[in-house]
């Protein structure tokens, strides 16, 4: 028979026993009382941020370019300036460094792409729709007292002071040559970027992509753009031609060359982007990512057992 002390152990024991299954773990993080809900702005915000970086990024590209052309043109005129202020490798250098800037601007965010030639249209369309008609109207504000000095009237607008904001080619110029010169120039940009964005070629070090766009695109500018103006890009083009018919300069921006506007800064670009591309992925891309030389279903299990092992 258990003495009253045997049984005040045995109760003492399960207690001591029982206890630490009984205790709560402290808690390392106390969540607030509150749910504190995303205010409205930071929801939009989130929406439009690739977009408005890619916008960002264009409007830089335009207005360093378009910028430097209207300093260059007008500044020829002695009733704008006392002399030149600047020649055709200024032209060049403004248009380089309004790439370089605005992919540097968006290339964190959006990856700075601000050229719809290399790009899926649809994709595009979504991202940049209409802000495409935006772009030019700051540079227009900025020299209009110079286009009208130049022009001789506010109300005369003519392809003497169109061509600062979208391209025209030279008079002599066919047609074929028209669009040879643009596939060729965006052709040659697109194959470059290629080549430094491949990890396995030869990527430049992180942060100075820019730096190399800038120099491809001085290089392009320089040797190949006095013909046609270098557009080598549909929203350079598009933007400041769809501005210029609305403040004055009618439809001739369009009808120019039976629409040159189409199928030369349009089309020749977007076609020798896709041409540049597919030459890079047959030739020289290597790895998973080249479309032409992507493995069938047999070689792809191999690689992978052999990975595995």
């Amino acid at each position: 028979m258990s003495r009253p002390g045997d049984m005040a152990r045995l109760n003492t024991t399960a207690t001591s026993v029982e206890e630490p299954h009984c205790a709560q773990p402290a808690l390392a993080f106390q969540p607030p009382d509150e749910f504190v809900k995303p205010s409205r702005w930071r929801l939009y915000r989130d929406l439009i941020r690739q977009p408005a970086a890619e916008f960002l990024g264009t409007m830089l590209l335009v207005l360093f370019g378009t910028g430097v052309n209207c300093q260059v043109s007008l500044s020829a005129n002695t009733g704008v300036a006392s002399s030149p202020k600047g020649d055709y490798l200024s032209v060049s250098f403004g248009w380089a460094v309004g790439l370089s800037i605005g992919v540097w601007v968006s290339a964190g965010i959006s990856g700075g792409h601000i050229n719809p030639a290399p790009r899926d249209l649809e994709r595009l369309s979504l991202e940049k729709g209409s802000w495409w008609y935006r772009r030019g109207w700051d540079i227009y504000a900025n020299y209009v007292h110079a286009i009208d000095i130049v022009e001789g009237s506010r109300n005369i607008r003519t392809l003497a002071t169109a061509g600062n904001f979208g391209t025209f080619s030279l008079d002599y110029m066919t047609n074929v040559s028209c669009f040879f010169t643009e596939f060729l120039g965006t052709a040659i940009l697109v194959l470059v970027i290629l080549a430094v964005t491949d990890a396995r070629n030869s990527p430049p070090p992180s942060g100075l992509l820019p730096l190399v766009l800038f120099i491809v695109f001085l290089g392009i500018a320089a040797s190949l753009g006095m013909q046609t103006g270098f557009a080598l890009n549909p929203a350079r083009d598009l933007g400041p031609r769809i501005l210029t018919s609305m403040v004055g300069y009618g439809t001739e921006v369009y009808t120019f060359r039976n629409h040159y506007w189409i199928w030369c800064p349009i089309m020749a670009s977007i076609l020798g982007a896709q041409i540049a591309t597919l030459l890079y992925d047959t030739i020289l891309l290597q790895g998973e990512q080249s479309v032409t030389r992507k493995p069938d279903d047999q070689t792809r299990q191999r690689m992978e057992m052999e990975k595995v092992v």
